[in-house]
């Protein structure tokens, strides 16, 4: 599922107007994006959290060159998915793809 194909189910789920249902996911990602940038985490109940965590600085190699190159430490986002998604998406059928 895309983002069109997330507006799209959004939109028949809420019988709104694909226009309103792409303000109301834009709006969700949005306050996703300000949560972690201002609070460091966004829990949502049932979904998972979504939070800004640390990582160390390292070395890495320029793939062209092989030259090595030093990468400061940052934060980065993370999401960690909740037990029970981790359950629901256990009962689905593995398809190979």
């Amino acid at each position: 599922m895309n983002k069109k194909d997330l507006v799209n189910f959004v939109a028949e789920a809420t019988d709104n107007t694909k226009k309103a249902s792409a303000m109301m996911v834009d709006a969700v990602i949005e306050g996703i994006k300000s949560g972690i940038i201002n609070d460091g985490k966004v829990g949502l109940v049932g979904f998972g959290t979504f939070k800004a965590v640390p990582r160390k600085a390292r070395t890495a190699r320029n793939p062209q060159t092989g030259e090595p190159v030093e990468v400061p430490a940052r934060m980065v986002p993370a999401w960690k998915p909740s037990k029970l998604l981790k359950a629901k998406v256990a009962e689905t059928e593995y398809t190979g793809d």
